[in-house]
């Protein structure tokens, strides 16, 4: 998706007595260019999801993964370690950016949808608006679809796609801080809500306009009689897989019920909330069915893969690197980045030239691969094939070469900058890129994806109802969701046994884990599920490699790092700024000074 970059104003005054967003345009245009231009009311529909980011360059230029278990980062110091180290505080947070991220996308939203309530009358200006022309200015045929037709039906979605823009954007909020403040559309005044209002609020926000987005860009449209005066079917959607449509709204909401059920934002385990974010999930996946049963398919991928469930034994791999998960019937919402080596260059190890090293896999995420076959003297051997797809290890073949990082070997881990952990990552990383050499590849970013649905599905249902029962009809049990995830990755992987609760819900974050290693969900389920006081003031492991004297590998795990977390570091904090301009409308989340 063409994404126009402008420069929105960021003063975000909190004081419920004054604006909380600042809707004047600075610079770009004028709101009169704006009433007379179309073209400049359809960049104003991108500006809302400009904040938005990828998961590439969260902290460090790098991944987030590093303020977890998932990962160490190779460089001496980080802003990483704010987190590590529990020093998170009102005056320390490398993450306040994104405070201010998202809330100039929702003033964006705001400004987009004042601005195009008479987008129509925009469109319409100095064209015919019942013909279609060839470019030597002869008519193509009066009984072909009207292109003003189509402008007009897309910027409806436009307009739906700001609310669920303005949806997302909550939901990251609170995801972090818990309750924040909700700005009014119309006065542009902000109050703070707890987490259950915000909550709500997005619940509307998505439920009121779901039926007003795109079915799914990745798909040809229903014929309705509005869509078959323009011709939609033969529109090409290829370039706008970025932005929102039903599949993604609903995907949003099954998240963010999902966490509002969680232990962290549901201390009174109320059973509802889980029963919520089940059907929030199921309404995902009966959407991706009903898609796949009208033949509508999921674009290129569909040929390949024409059955509305996740393949067996799919490439994890291929998936994530380069462009191809554009193409995949798995994506929900991608935010595409553009083509360069920045992600390599931060991560490939530092043998290879122009490496850093950077995100080091640990071996405790290691340890969290389940072995497919017997245990053997190679550590890596019959594993969860994710874990060669994911990491780097002793052993493995990576840019041409078998890695050896024992004493004097190609990737010796003695050898200033090598990773810490004795582990690189491979995830998202294009192989056999020449760094030296001005090499780049395109990265795009997973922000939701079929297989986190299902285990959004499997830990509600489990929750609601246990492993094995489907009382509200939904047509698929928590462990029939969690058995696809798994068997979409290798059909040699044990089943799970489980039958409690308790046993089943180790399973489903024992699948987290793994299935979403690095996707930025790590940090955020242990303090939803309240295991981050457990989990993350515990020893990080790595692994150190020697050879023996018949010339194989032996292997120690020594610890090589430690977290501390602190009860408070369940809510992010706001900054003295953000409760200074609040003017005692903003309350500081507990034992933050």
């Amino acid at each position: 998706m063409k994404r126009i970059y402008i420069i929105l104003a960021a003063a975000l005054s909190l004081c419920a007595c004054s604006k909380f967003l600042d809707t004047r345009i600075d610079v770009f245009d004028t709101v009169d260019r704006l009433e007379t231009r179309s073209s400049t009311l359809a960049s104003f529909a991108y500006a809302y999801y400009t904040p938005m980011g990828n998961g590439f360059n969260v902290i460090d230029g790098n991944l987030f993964a590093t303020a977890s278990d998932e990962a160490e980062q190779a460089a001496p110091t980080s802003d990483a370690q704010t987190f590590n180290k529990g020093l998170l505080s009102a005056d320390l947070n490398p993450l306040s950016y994104k405070y201010t991220n998202c809330y100039e996308g929702i003033r964006a939203a705001h400004f987009f949808l004042e601005y195009a309530k008479d987008g129509e009358k925009f469109l319409a200006l100095n064209r015919d608006t019942s013909t279609v022309y060839n470019p030597d200015g002869t008519v193509y045929s009066v009984d072909q679809p009207r292109a003003y037709k189509r402008d007009c039906i897309n910027l409806g979605w436009r307009r739906a796609e700001a609310y669920i823009a303005e949806a997302y954007y909550y939901g990251e909020l609170i995801k972090m801080y818990g309750g924040v403040p909700i700005v009014d559309a119309e006065t542009g005044l902000a109050r703070q809500a707890s987490y259950d209002e915000v909550v709500e609020h997005i619940v509307t926000l998505i439920d009121s306009h779901l039926d007003q987005l795109n079915l799914d860009w990745r798909v040809a449209l229903d014929e309705t009689p509005e869509n078959a005066i323009a011709d939609v079917t033969n529109w090409n959607f290829r370039d706008e897989t970025g932005r929102f449509d039903r599949t993604a709204a609903l995907a949003i909401k099954a998240r963010v019920l999902l966490y509002a059920a969680s232990p962290r934002n549901n201390p009174l385990e109320d059973e509802a909330k889980w029963e919520r974010a089940a059907a929030a999930a199921n309404d995902v996946i009966q959407l991706r069915k009903s898609i796949f049963e009208k033949g509508l398919g999921f674009g290129d991928g569909a040929r390949s893969h024409p059955d509305w469930h996740m393949p067996v034994n799919r490439d994890y791999g291929n998936y994530f690197v380069k462009n191809n998960s554009t193409s995949d019937v798995e994506s929900i919402f991608l935010v595409r980045q553009a083509a360069g080596s920045s992600l390599e260059r931060a991560n490939y190890p530092v043998a290879t030239r122009g490496g850093n090293s950077g995100v080091c896999p640990t071996q405790n995420l290691v340890d969290a691969y389940e072995y497919t076959g017997a245990q053997t003297p190679d550590p890596y051997a019959n594993r969860d094939p994710r874990l060669a797809a994911t990491i780097v290890y002793n052993g493995s073949t990576w840019n041409g070469n078998v890695i050896d990082e024992s004493k004097g070997g190609n990737y010796d881990s003695r050898v200033a900058g090598a990773s810490p952990t004795g582990y690189y990552l491979r995830k998202f990383l294009a192989p056999n890129l020449n760094l030296v050499e001005g090499g780049s590849t395109d990265h795009v970013w997973p922000m939701y994806r079929y297989a986190e649905v299902l285990l959004n599905y499997a830990e509600a249902m489990n929750e609601a109802y246990g492993p094995d029962a489907d009382p509200a009809g939904y047509g698929m049990t928590a462990r029939q969701a969690l058995t696809e995830v798994r068997q979409s990755a290798s059909t040699s992987l044990p089943a799970v046994t489980a039958t409690s609760k308790a046993d089943f819900r180790a399973a489903v974050k024992q699948e987290r884990r793994v299935e979403l290693a690095f996707e930025d969900h790590r940090y955020w389920d242990l303090l939803r599920w309240k295991d981050a006081m457990s989990v993350l003031n515990k020893a990080i492991k790595g692994t150190s490699v020697r050879k023996n004297e018949l010339g194989g590998f032996q292997y120690s795990y020594p610890t090589v790092a430690y977290r501390t977390f602190y009860e408070r570091n369940y809510y992010f904090p706001f900054t003295r700024k953000e409760i200074a301009n609040g003017a005692g409308s903003i309350t500081q989340n507990p034992e933050y000074n």
